[in-house]
């Protein structure tokens, strides 16, 4: 079987025990600092799974973290609440429009927007407890404080209740994760001009938001309001939609967000703004140039990415390398080692997808590297969902960056209109579409959009994982009625013909 076809990239070889720096190199303390075997600066999904695996593998442990509860960016004001509001913005919207249609009469639905928002808080809040408990039972100590490297193995930490501790550790793994990018001409004030942050906890519907920014956090968060009775409009400098996904997905799914409501305005760059009469007018043109136009919204969500998050951390003290992004550069990629030895980096704050499974695999491979000298992670298989409806989910590549390439490929598709599951629930909109090597038949990429796509991409990955072909997922049962039976017959189509369409 030809292998060129897929570029991997593993994490494995021999690991460094930084040994305690001797006192002529470090600064006097004034009492002992305290000694740990690793320490995790940051307690995002990449730093608490991080300290958890480095406690199971037997080492003393302390995960350094300001916020009042653990879970980064993700779940606090990220991840958790996002799909909170999109999971009830959804069943807000099918009682309103969709369940006549079944036969089930509701009559008046009303939106009580501060429930809506308390049950997102209750999740977080679950989940956030859940991980100080996996603490305690893993034996992490959290040091509630703001972390500063002061050497190659010692941290200074500005405790929230007040002082400064001193922490010392053979090894130092830097998971301070990102914040959101600021958008030139935008001050942010969390009511009008919102980030994320601020899209997760708006006290009343806007009337007109506007969404910077046609990725995954504007779209996710312009669908909740756009549910909810907001009219909602995208500005996108890029032609399509979805930065990263294939190019046939991108167009279907503008489709029908489209028929959603949400208005689109690709290929259109932002010029300015100001706040006039209680509502905030953003003036845009064409990405190559043009005749400007004003629009107007009482919101506008700035979701144009995110930066890596260094603040503070003192990298400059210790010699720690970024780039000119602003990224923790790994000198070693295997070992997922920065410019120092005894200090390692992962998730958000280095290269690679700003994504919270990415940093969780690199924070296990990071603590087995240090504790055993190898570890696993595979960049060609992380997957990538957008939590909207329907949802979008991809891993691999497309084809786009196959031609690119010169990857001679096939292709395998199947739409959701032809999966009898899908058809019973009356949700059926979307198709599932397979990339295999034209000569091996190995899958290159996996690309769906429809009902379960997230929960769907997982049998791509593992399939990708361990070099399966088409024909091997084609050839294990899959439970019928399932959407999953749509992923089989596309990897069918990819090597021979499906049985249902």
């Amino acid at each position: 079987m030809l292998r060129s076809a897929v570029l991997k990239t593993r994490v494995a070889a021999g690991a460094i025990h930084s040994p305690l720096p001797s006192w002529t190199f470090v600064r006097a303390y004034s009492s002992a600092p305290k000694e740990f075997d690793t320490v995790v600066i940051g307690g995002g999904p990449g730093g608490y799974v991080a300290a958890i695996k480095a406690a199971q593998l037997g080492q003393k442990t302390a995960c350094i973290e300001k916020r009042d509860t653990l879970g980064g960016t993700c779940l606090n004001v990220g991840c958790i609440p996002s799909k909170a509001l999109l999971n009830n913005s959804h069943l807000y919207h099918e009682a309103k429009h969709g369940l006549a249609k079944r036969g089930i009469e509701v009559g008046e639905v009303k939106l009580n927007l501060q429930q809506l928002l308390a049950d997102k808080d209750k999740a977080v809040t679950g989940l956030t407890r859940g991980i100080e408990m996996l603490f305690k039972k893993n034996k992490v100590e959290w040091i509630k404080g703001a972390g500063t490297l002061t050497s190659p193995n010692d941290v200074e930490v500005a405790l929230n209740a007040g002082g400064v501790e001193s922490v010392r550790a053979k090894n130092i793994i830097i998971a301070t994760g990102s914040e959101a990018t600021p958008f030139p001409g935008f001050e942010i004030d969390e009511k009008q001009i919102i980030t994320s942050t601020g899209a997760l906890a708006l006290e009343k519907v806007p009337e007109k938001m506007i969404v910077i920014g046609g990725g995954v956090i504007g779209l996710e968060l312009g669908s909740v309001w756009s549910r909810l009775g907001a009219e909602v409009t995208v500005v996108e400098y890029l032609p399509a939609i979805g930065a990263g996904m294939d190019a046939e997905l991108a167009k279907a799914f503008q489709r029908s967000l489209s028929k959603q409501g949400i208005k689109f305005k690709t290929s259109t760059k932002v010029v300015g703004s100001e706040k006039k009469d209680g509502n905030v007018l953003v003036n845009v043109e064409s990405a190559k140039g043009g005749k400007q136009e004003t629009l107007t919204a009482d919101v506008v969500l700035l979701s144009v990415g995110r930066r890596p998050y260094t603040e503070g951390l003192g990298l400059e003290n210790v010699g720690v390398k970024v780039d000119g992004k602003g990224r923790v550069e790994m000198a070693d990629v295997h070992q997922l080692r920065t410019s120092v030895p005894s200090i390692h980096v992962i998730g958000d704050v280095t290269t690679g997808a700003m994504l919270a499974h990415k940093a969780e695999e690199e924070g296990i491979a990071a603590v087995e590297c240090i504790t055993n000298g190898h570890g696993h992670v595979n960049y060609d298989v992380i997957p990538s969902v957008i939590y909207t409806h329907p949802e979008v989910a991809w891993v691999g590549r497309n084809e786009q960056q196959l031609k690119e390439a010169g990857v001679k490929y096939k292709i395998g598709s199947f739409p959701f209109q032809a999966n009898s599951r899908a058809k019973t629930i009356d949700d059926a909109e979307g198709l599932v579409k397979i990339i295999t090597d034209a000569e091996t038949d190995r899958i290159l990429g996996a690309h769906i959009i429809g009902p379960n796509a997230g929960e769907m991409i997982a049998e791509a990955c593992l399939a990708m994982e361990y070099g399966g072909s088409a024909e091997d997922v084609a050839r294990t049962c899959h439970a019928h009625p399932t959407m999953s039976e749509a992923f089989k017959e596309a990897c069918m189509a990819a090597y021979s013909k499906p049985i249902h369409f």
